[in-house]
């Protein structure tokens, strides 16, 4: 079982009162769940104390750790929320009973699951960290599902690969998606997570020793060319990775370019474009399989150069080449932007450039107490400050539970697990959605009373019609008129939830 002290150790500076934090809702918990169990026989502190770490590990702030530490105390303890506010404050009881509200409804069924969902997301428009502990709490229940009883284990794991999964992906938290997707594959889909080990054991005996072999060559070669401030890691695929691949080239394993993969993290951006120039020299790219994810980023906000090279040897590898930066924003995506600084209670918290691409909702939080009036505690940068677009339209959408549980994961594969594209506005703010939406979408993504006095569009810079597709970089002008008004033609127009809804709603109240 993890100690306080390797927890709190994980933090960026922490001062005396982070650690007091951290102590306290340790030794809380420690007493509320002292006569708790796992399945697996260990005191039930192993799994908070596990969450916890993660959290930390993450650079999550002290009260979202403190929360970590806390989040089954009311579900599963004599511990009342009125206990949680006396000891901790507002804010951290706001977050364990938002993790609370998500574990009250089991996935018996698709309703039910389907309702489960809705409160998930619900919670986390109102506080992004909500979303981030129930991920950490996921991955260490998965981690250990073997000691669950076998009747549960393909419910939970299936839970994991339909809710969490594309929840961690669209949220750009590469880490916990992958490891996820691969402890829940083989309970979910034993017949294949077989057939994939089969195919990737012969192949895979030899990778490692063939990758340490290549990166020994790349690093001389860098080396020589002068770029020394960098490291090279090296993998190969993930089995659900995989599994998702071999479906689509007919399981063929040979067909499957990034089986093998290295990355290479430098210093800067310029640093990555010499890189690439350096592994093009030494290996020959294949056609068509360079991708440049830093001039264009990934939806999920994921920044990388991809390339695909055949070795000197003959191995075909994908190199991903990254700053820093980037590599902790692609292990923990969302998670890695919540910086968290020393600061007084009324201080506004500092901008970064994840501030300006996603505007402020609300700060529920920004002035409120910690629950201990002496103790200067490490602020956590408020929840709202980091809330995506995405994730606030559902929230605002189904807050109530007008809507059908079948309607509302139909409007979430539809829109929000589908792929997604990054569309400007003119001066450079950007608006995501799924692929295929046109500027009706765009136009009720920005705001109601935009999309209520569409007057014209333009696209580029070009005069277009209202059902044109965008594609991924266009940037969007929406020309408003108080007479312009939605027509029942727009609803076949409009391809996500959120544009069809505001349409009827519209379309309803003026016929009143």
């Amino acid at each position: 079982m993890k100690t306080a002290k390797e927890i709190y150790s994980q933090l960026a500076s922490p001062t005396e009162a982070d650690r007091e934090l951290v102590v306290k809702a340790y030794n809380f918990a420690t007493k509320a769940h002292s006569e708790h169990t796992r399945y697996s026989g260990e005191p039930y502190m192993e799994h908070l104390t596990s969450v916890a770490l993660d959290l930390a590990k993450m650079g999550m702030g002290p009260r979202t750790i403190a929360a970590g530490l806390l989040h089954d105390t009311i579900e599963d303890t004599p511990v009342t929320a009125e206990d949680i506010k006396n000891e901790f404050g507002d804010e951290i009881l706001f977050l364990v009973e938002g993790v609370t509200k998500l574990s009250s409804v089991r996935y018996y069924g698709s309703d039910r699951h389907n309702e489960s969902l809705r409160k998930l997301f619900v919670a986390t428009s109102q506080d992004i960290r909500v979303l981030i502990i129930k991920l950490t709490d996921r991955l260490h229940n998965m981690q250990t599902l073997d000691h669950v009883p076998a009747e549960k284990q393909k419910r939970i794991a299936t839970e994991t690969l339909e809710i969490y999964v594309p929840v961690a992906y669209r949220l750009g938290m590469g880490r916990i998606r992958k490891e996820l997707e691969d402890l829940a594959f083989p309970y979910v889909y034993p017949k294949e997570y077989k057939r994939v080990c089969d195919l990737l054991e012969a192949k895979a005996k030899k990778a490692n020793i063939l990758l340490e072999k290549e990166r020994k060559y790349l690093q001389k070669k860098l080396v020589d060319s002068k770029l020394t401030n960098f490291n090279t890691a090296y993998r190969v695929k993930g089995l659900y990775s995989l599994y998702q691949k071999l479906k689509r080239r007919d399981w063929d394993i040979d067909n499957i370019y990034d089986l093998m993969a290295m990355r290479v993290v430098v210093s800067s951006v310029e640093e990555c474009y010499r890189a690439l120039g350096i592994i093009h020299d030494i290996w020959r790219p294949l056609p068509r399989r360079v991708k440049d994810y830093i001039a264009f980023p990934k939806p999920n906000g994921y920044k990388s150069i991809h390339t695909t090279v055949t070795t000197t040897h003959g191995n075909i590898l994908e190199i991903q080449i990254r700053t820093e930066q980037m590599h902790h924003e692609a292990e923990y995506g969302v998670a890695s932007h919540i910086i968290y600084k020393q600061q007084s209670l009324d201080e506004e918290p500092s901008s970064s450039w994840f501030n300006r691409l996603l505007p402020n909702l609300f700060r529920p939080f920004a002035k409120r107490s910690s629950g201990s009036e002496d103790l200067k505690v490490t602020k956590d940068i408020p929840p709202s400050e980091k809330i995506p677009r995405w994730i606030r339209q559902i929230g605002e959408m189904y807050t109530t539970e007008h809507s059908t549980g079948d309607e509302f994961i139909s409007d979430m594969q539809e829109d929000f697990f589908a792929n997604r594209i990054f569309v400007f506005t003119p001066i450079g703010d950007v608006v995501d959605l799924p692929l295929g939406a046109t500027p009706i979408d765009f136009a009720y993504a920005i705001h109601s009373e935009v999309g209520d006095h569409i007057a014209g569009v333009k696209v580029n810079k070009k005069l277009v019609q209202l059902d044109t597709t965008l594609q991924n970089g266009d940037i969007v002008e929406i020309d408003t008129k108080k007479t312009a008004k939605p027509t029942h033609k727009w609803l076949d127009i409009a391809k996500t939830s959120v544009a069809r809804r505001k349409i009827k709603s519209y379309l309803n109240t003026s016929t009143k």
